[in-house]
């Protein structure tokens, strides 16, 4: 197998698993979707030899790097890699396509592996996947779901995504809710080229002839921004607008927000970074009533003068109304109102081709 061609980026679907041999360091970076890290080098032997190569000789460092990439080989060999048959196939990447998949590769060929090489690497797949976002919304065909805060929005993709629908849910890969209270309290969001390659995950296997779901998201989820042109063609697409009434509305929030309930300095602190768009008699009332866990008219009183007036605005503005809309009343948001919902819409969807 030693003129086997390397593998390109379209080809990673056909392997049988994506081995990423950098450093732990760089796999946390970002790495292909799906990927495992074994590196040849961790992040301290990598540091090392390029210290060495730069104020020494590039054969000084490659006598190093070779001895640390060869045990570290062995090690994979007994620990992953033992009982594996002879028809797995896997692809091995690096960062630029170089020695440390070349070494892998090279060493998994000769046991008899068809083991191929990703040609360029990490750096070659992120080339992809900026391309590729730039590209690949203009080829979907998406259906908006708009509603003021706390209308249900994610669980109702997540209905549709249970019933076989096309969901791209950028909050949950994002990791945050969207707004100055989204942040999760037991997960923090990824980076951005992260962010990026779970997208492109995403929208590389929907199928681009049926509609994807996705929420009404402002150009920026935490400290994420949403790619361009995924945006921009979300902006132009027909919605799916929720009407839930205001006490369920609340309801939902208190559910989904229960983390803020359980620890009122934290949410003093957040709400706080208001002071200067709300005023500091806004923020006083609002503290009151956390001071006195009057949940539901501080979740009443955040939607009426702050959630509710920036989402109608920003909704006017980005995710203006059209002849294509739908609109539905949700008057049932347990479990079962919201699968029913989600059927519904698929049943229109499916049925009315003068609407969504």
């Amino acid at each position: 197998m030693a003129n086997t061609p390397p593998a390109t980026v379209a080809d990673i679907d056909t392997f049988d698993e994506l081995i990423d041999a950098r450093s732990p360091g760089e796999f946390l970076e970002d790495h292909l979707p799906g990927a495992i890290n074994l590196p040849v080098l961790n992040d301290a032997e990598r540091a090392h030899v390029g210290t060495v190569y730069k104020q020494v000789s590039s054969f000084e460092a490659k006598k190093i790097g070779a001895a640390w990439v060869s045990r570290n080989i062995a090690q994979h060999l007994e620990a992953h890699f033992a009982d594996k048959p002879k028809s797995w196939r896997p692809l091995i990447y690096c960062w630029r396509g170089g020695s440390r998949s070349g070494s892998l590769t090279h060493v998994l060929q000769k046991i008899g592996f068809d083991a191929r090489q990703l040609d360029g690497g990490y750096k070659a797949y992120r080339r992809a996947v900026v391309a590729d976002l730039d590209t690949l919304p203009a080829q979907c065909v998406f259906v908006v779901v708009c509603g003021p805060t706390g209308s249900g929005k994610s669980r109702l993709l997540q209905a549709l995504a249970a019933q076989g629908g096309q969901v791209l849910d950028l909050e949950a890969l994002a990791a945050h809710r969207g707004s100055l209270l989204g942040a999760l309290p037991d997960q923090a969001q990824p980076n951005q080229k992260s962010f990026e390659s779970a997208v492109w995950a995403r929208l590389r296997r929907f199928n681009s002839s049926q509609a994807i779901f996705v929420e009404s998201e402002s150009k920026k989820i935490g400290t994420l921004r949403v790619p361009e042109a995924l945006i921009n063609r979300m902006r132009e697409s027909a919605c799916l607008r929720l009407e839930v009434p205001q006490s369920d509305r609340i309801t939902l929030l208190m559910e989904e927000y229960t983390h803020y309930l359980g620890d009122p300095v934290s949410l003093q602190t957040q709400l706080g970074h208001l002071t200067q768009l709300r005023g500091h008699e806004t923020i006083q009332a609002w503290q009151a009533m956390i001071q006195a866990q009057d949940w539901h008219g501080l979740v009443g009183d955040l939607l009426a003068t702050h959630y509710d007036p920036a989402y109608f605005k920003s909704l006017n503005k980005n995710y203006a109304a059209s002849q294509q809309d739908r609109s539905y009343a949700l008057n049932d948001i347990s479990l079962a109102g919201f699968s029913a919902l989600a059927a519904q819409v698929l049943t229109d969807l499916y049925t009315d081709t003068t609407s969504i």
